[in-house]
């Protein structure tokens, strides 16, 4: 199956109170749902908890199989729709903790988990950065994440790209003053691997931080397929179908034209 029906969701997360956020995820759910007959519903980085808790980020922690994800996996189940969303979650070492992107199935059953490997500023003060960058094999085709900052990273989608993946959702809490970076980066992270992006930014305010918004998907051409371009709550649809990847990719010869054996600089440490 390659045809997949994806909504994204840009919505403002009420900082520190992940009850009330998980329950206007599921409002969302329901609403979309009912008006839409989509097979993934797609949310923004962090959106069970807001950006700036700090500290807190450690109270709110939890294991991927914990509270949160049986929440959604319920959800996901009863409405039987595939969940994307940001979360933070810890390893068995307490001290630990990610910001992580999950993924779950339309039978509410976890098919994998991101944690975010490119950390800024601050977030290195909370978070500890991912080691891996996994492709996930779904029912559509070969799904990867990619977190916030990450989308600055050419190797991230690239990677992912090379792993097979057909399509990268993208979980963003990108800032209003940095909305022509978004949009760009998403738009060459699409075009330079010839493969779809899916990317969910949050809008809203934090003491520090204005976030931007503009969710969009973008095609393996490198075309806007839809785009929540106000920075306003809402959603966005857009129909994709994966083998799209493949006519992309045999079109441009994007992957054959490489040269690994030129790019060894590519791999050391600054």
């Amino acid at each position: 199956m390659s045809e997949l029906k994806i909504a994204l969701v840009q919505m403002a997360p009420k900082l520190a109170v992940p009850q009330e956020n998980l329950y206007r995820m599921a409002d969302y759910v329901k609403q979309i749902k009912s008006e839409q007959p989509v097979d993934m519903i797609v949310f923004p980085e962090l959106i069970t908890t807001g950006y700036e808790c700090g500290l807190q980020f450690n109270d709110f922690a939890e294991r991927v199989d914990g509270p949160v994800v049986s929440f959604l996996s319920q959800l996901a189940s009863e409405h039987q729709v595939h969940l994307a969303f940001g979360s933070v979650t810890k390893a068995k070492v307490e001290t630990i903790i990610y910001d992580s992107a999950i993924l779950l199935d339309a039978n509410g059953a976890l098919v994998g988990s991101y944690n975010k490997v490119h950390l800024r500023g601050e977030e290195r003060l909370a978070f500890r950065g991912g080691f891996r960058i996994p492709v996930f094999e779904t029912e559509f085709g070969m799904i990867g994440f990619a977190l916030g900052w990450d989308l600055m990273f050419p190797e991230t989608i690239r990677s992912l790209a090379l792993d097979g993946a057909d399509l990268v959702l993208v979980l963003g809490n990108w800032e209003a003053k940095d909305r022509a970076k978004w949009r760009v980066l998403n738009l060459a992270r699409a075009t330079e691997n010839a493969i779809y992006v899916a990317a969910a930014n949050r809008i809203g305010e934090e003491p520090s931080y204005t976030f931007g918004g503009e969710s969009m998907v973008v095609s393996p051409w490198g075309e806007i397929v839809t785009i929540l371009d106000a920075p306003s709550e809402g959603y966005v649809v857009a129909s994709l179908d994966l083998h799209e990847v493949r006519r992309a990719r045999e079109a441009l010869q994007l992957m054959q034209q490489r040269e690994p054996s030129i790019y060894r600089s590519l791999v050391r440490k600054y």
